[in-house]
């Protein structure tokens, strides 16, 4: 069997050793190279641990993979997005490539300097990458060359209220989101705000009206709805490692009911091997996720009030696993291969 050579730069973050991880195990492809400017040298093996049998052994100099970029299928940004920023055309003059920062998510440009605090600088970039969620845009992928990787949050958020929204059935203007993550979702830089001290039996908001995932979700619901979008997403740290639990409350349109709410999401899940329904919200929970690539997700509908709840572990189908979905489609490969 013929392997796709894939390499990642930005290997030592939090979402690059998942990602590592689940890509040495990958029947369909060997890690050309590993990029970790602190780790260069440096065993691989020994950082992620698992067996490296063929592939990269030692992480390399981001440089290095930029030289080796061109032999392989697909390179792998698991960067900050300014990172992105000044990578991702390189990498696309050479190989496909899938982004799992925010670099390309948002259509708009004009939102960037308020979201990720820069001018992008190629707009026309933001046209040609494809939004990468593959539950709702899987034919869009098979075959691209540039995936943007959805956010954490994004992913879940939206795809607990994705069938109801497409399907017209919730009044727009009325979403409301709450939701926490463990603390891996901010990454593995060090900040006062995010050690053990300082994170330990609390629980607070963050970002509130000003997270760059909000605009990534209406973009997306907007384009499901074929209008435009409002909504309130408020994000809280979790005083945990991993995952995402994430609340969806809105309002129903009249004449809809809790059997046709059910309806839908069997519709548009029902068949998905990497999406779970579950009986009731209170089922759904974060210890049930981690450390896998489903996504778990509970309604209830009281009156006009729906809430729709989903857990997804956010470095697995937040970032990492739902990478390997896209790299999958991108090659043709079954789309669960290296995940179940």
């Amino acid at each position: 069997m013929t392997r796709a050579r894939v390499g990642i730069i930005g290997a030592s973050g939090y979402s690059g050793l998942d990602l590592t991880r689940l890509l040495l195990g990958h029947e369909r492809v060997v890690v050309d190279f590993l990029t970790s400017d602190r780790w260069v040298g440096q065993s691989v093996e020994t950082r992620v641990g698992v067996p490296v049998r063929q592939g990269a052994t030692q992480y390399v100099s981001v440089d290095q993979g930029l030289e080796r970029a061109a032999e392989c299928e697909v390179v792998f940004l698991a960067t900050p997005a300014e990172t992105s920023l000044e990578l991702g055309p390189k990498l696309l003059a050479k190989t496909r490539v899938v982004d799992l920062a925010g670099t390309f998510r948002l259509l708009d440009a004009s939102l960037y300097p308020t979201f990720y605090k820069f001018t992008h600088p190629d707009p026309s970039l933001l046209q040609k990458a494809v939004y990468g969620m593959p539950e709702l845009f899987r034919d869009r992928i098979v075959g691209q060359r540039f995936i943007a990787n959805p956010g954490c949050y994004a992913t879940a958020a939206t795809l607990s209220l994705a069938p109801l929204v497409k399907q017209g059935m919730v009044e727009l203007d009325s979403i409301v989101i709450s939701a926490a993550s463990g603390v891996s979702g901010a990454g593995r830089k060090a900040s006062e705000e995010y050690t053990f001290m300082e994170i330990d039996a609390d629980f607070r908001a963050y970002k509130v009206l000003s997270h760059q995932h909000t605009p990534e979700i209406e973009q997306t619901l907007s384009a499901l709805a074929g209008r435009p979008v409002g909504l309130v997403f408020t994000p809280h740290l979790l005083p945990m490692k991993r995952g995402i639990l994430s609340t969806a409350v809105c309002n129903l349109r009249e004449g809809v009911d809790a059997a046709e709410v059910t309806q839908t999401f069997e519709r548009a899940y029902g068949q998905e091997p990497l999406v779970k329904l579950l009986a009731s919200p209170e089922a759904v929970r974060i210890a049930d996720v981690v450390n896998t690539p489903k996504t778990l997700i509970g309604t209830a509908v009281k009156g006009r009030k729906v809430v729709s709840i989903a857990a997804i572990d956010n470095l697995q189908k937040g970032a990492a696993s739902q990478a390997v979905q896209n790299m999958n489609l991108m090659l043709g490969y079954a789309e669960t291969t290296g995940l179940v």
